[in-house]
């Protein structure tokens, strides 16, 4: 048996004796695996590599991609493919506690704070208990319109210059990108808009990382403001002012394309133009609107071909950073993209069944034909299913069943007046749909999602209003797993993201029932280990020392460790703790004297870093 004590070192992902998080002392029993050794910390179940024990403490709540939703709708009998981007319908799962009728209910209001938090947890990066308790008092429409009126905060870009980021210093260097990007996720008031920008950064994918260009933050930093431009607006621009950013142009190497030269034999750059139709738009395979797989003699459809992407490749040349400004300067990378006209392949361009005729060598006719592009994919039947899919995985749950798509898939076909593409129109569908707010399917096997660790990290910032003492947002870079969160904004490894869509864990529950678990691709004993270490730390401000949140409500409290541990439960989990959780969270806490200050704070950091380890936090449900 050990005595732990806390706050003097930190977990470890291996057996042996470990320290806690709190003074006082807390017995336990030597621990039998790495993952014991995290249940001891965090006196909670935690997860394993193959996301197995996690699974099994959440009920098989959380996951990602495509399985088919027991007792909402018939299973699908797609096959289930290797591409990661692509999602894929699952088999059937066992029966789920959804009583008669519960699917049909409208819920329009939330009942209670614990409604009101679960909404703010699809809707938002974070929100604090006072945010709550103003959505208690409106229905879930006024919230989204609220959002919608609210206008935006300072660009990234002018962020970046007004901090000196533009000077020669910073030439060829990423300086200032991560402190403007945790800046707005952490404290934006627009909180829907910069959800939703979060979201796009996991599907429109641009990492700083090796990114080569005269001013990297400044490229980066408006691609971002150009996601948050269009967060509200239509898919079809997102898609064209993406495709003009430099940041995309640089990461997806068609900065510079040149047409084909029949001397060399050399031929345009193809990078781009296969991945905006595999991840942007249309994805690999034929979808139904209900993002099942279109199947012919019982094998999916391919939605294009080698041709297509050659032929649309043609449309993606000649285009270059506008350096009328200079080209060792900030302005070069926070402008449309301009052509050379000697770059650029005038002639033709025939894909998807659909020829662009031969236009001039001039910007007006590389722009029309990258629109007549544009349009010819906005228009495909596949981008409704393939995009909103992937938008309610990344805000609600990571296996919605084929009528939730086919809703969510209808509204962004037509937003009720005949628009298509509308972003308001898919937004409201995906956060007011039955599906995501019927308490009853909440609680199906099916339903939920795993919080990916930035998400953790900002729903505790948010939720005690961090604050930057000195302005500057020194968070930095938190891709490691052994010191950080594992995963850090714009720093994917590559352009599938963090990790893919359609991943099924295996030797889980998910894999059992063949559903899909995206965030469980960064989810292992090293980076489950090391995103309890850091948070412990962040926690207790002994590191990211610039961060200030807010505590006074909770030091208040703290002397009632059951009221202290039922407020973080709401902010964080909207209420989704367990009562045998809390009870054994509060026995740990009750440990800690309360008897001073320091003993108060010693209990408001135990508590946060005890529920921000649950399970039952750790899966959005």
């Amino acid at each position: 048996m050990r005595e732990l004590q806390c706050l003097e070192a930190p977990f470890e992902a291996k057996s042996g004796p470990s320290q806690s998080l709190h003074q006082g002392t807390v017995t336990l029993a030597p621990p039998a695996s790495p993952i014991d050794e995290i249940k001891d910390i965090a006196a909670i179940a935690a997860v394993s590599a193959g996301a197995a024990a996690l699974l099994t403490a959440c009920g098989g709540g959380g996951g990602g991609g495509g399985g088919s939703f027991a007792g909402l709708a018939a299973p699908s009998t797609t096959t289930k493919t290797a591409d990661a981007a692509q999602p894929t319908m699952g088999v059937a799962i066992p029966d789920s506690p959804i009583v008669a009728g519960a699917a049909t209910t409208t819920y329009t209001t939330p009942a209670n704070n614990k409604d009101a938090a679960r909404f703010l947890s699809q809707a938002s990066p974070g929100a604090t208990k006072a945010q709550i308790t103003a959505m208690q008092a409106m229905s879930y429409s006024a919230w989204i319109d609220a959002q919608f009126a609210l206008p935006r905060s300072q660009t990234h870009v002018d962020w970046l210059s007004g901090q000196g980021y533009g000077s020669a210093t910073y030439l060829g260097q990423v300086n200032g990108l991560d402190n403007t990007v945790w800046r707005k996720f952490i404290s934006s008031p627009d909180l829907l808009r910069q959800r939703m920008v979060m979201a796009l950064t996991e599907i429109f994918v641009v990492s700083i990382d090796g990114f080569n260009a005269y001013y990297p933050q400044f490229s980066v930093g408006y691609f971002l403001d150009v996601l948050e431009s269009n967060a509200f607006g239509n898919y079809r621009n997102l898609l064209l002012e993406v495709s003009r950013t430099t940041a995309m142009g640089t990461y997806l190497t068609f900065v510079g394309n040149q047409l084909a030269n029949p001397t060399t034999g050399s031929q345009p750059d193809e990078n781009y133009a296969r991945e905006i139709m595999q991840l942007f738009t249309i994805g690999l395979y034929k979808l139904n609107n209900d993002g099942s797989q279109v199947l012919v003699n019982d094998a999916p459809v391919e939605t294009y071909t080698q041709a297509d992407v050659s032929g649309l490749a043609r449309v993606f040349t000649g285009w270059y950073d506008d350096t009328s400004g200079g080209q060792q300067t900030p302005s070069a990378y926070t402008r449309p993209m301009v052509q050379l006209s000697a770059l650029y392949e005038e002639g033709a361009k025939t894909f998807l069944g659909t020829t662009i005729p031969a236009g001039p060598k001039t910007q007006a006719g590389a722009i029309d034909s990258l629109t007549r592009a544009i349009d010819t994919l906005f228009n495909h039947p596949n981008m409704p299913p393939f995009v909103c899919r992937q938008l309610i995985q990344r805000l609600v749950t990571s296996n919605p069943s084929p009528a939730y798509v086919n809703r969510v898939a209808n509204a962004f076909i037509n937003n009720g007046s005949g628009v298509r593409g509308d972003m308001k129109a898919v937004i409201r569908q995906i956060l007011l749909d039955d599906e995501a707010r019927n308490p009853f399917i909440s609680t199906t096997i099916a339903f939920g999602k795993l919080r990916e660790p930035v998400v953790r990290f900002l729903n505790w910032a948010r939720g005690w209003a961090a604050t930057s003492a000195s302005g500057a947002w020194n968070i930095g870079d938190l891709s490691s797993a052994a010191d950080g969160l594992g995963q850090s904004p714009m720093h994917s490894p590559s352009v599938f993201n963090f990790f893919r869509p359609g991943y099924v864990p295996t030797n889980s529950d998910l894999g059992k029932y063949n559903l899909n678990g995206p965030e469980f691709q960064i989810t292992n004993e090293s980076t489950v280990s090391g995103y309890v270490n850091f948070m412990q730390s962040a926690v207790s401000g002994q590191i990211l020392t610039d961060l200030k949140p807010n505590y006074g409500t909770l030091t208040a409290i703290a002397a009632n460790s059951g009221a202290l541990l039922d407020e973080i439960n709401l902010v964080l989990a909207g209420g989704e703790l367990s009562a045998a959780t809390l009870a054994t969270l509060k026995a740990a806490v009750d440990t800690i004297s309360a008897d001073n200050d320091t003993g108060k704070l010693n209990r408001v950091y135990a508590a946060l870093t005890l529920v921000l380890a649950s399970p039952e936090y750790i899966v959005q449900k």
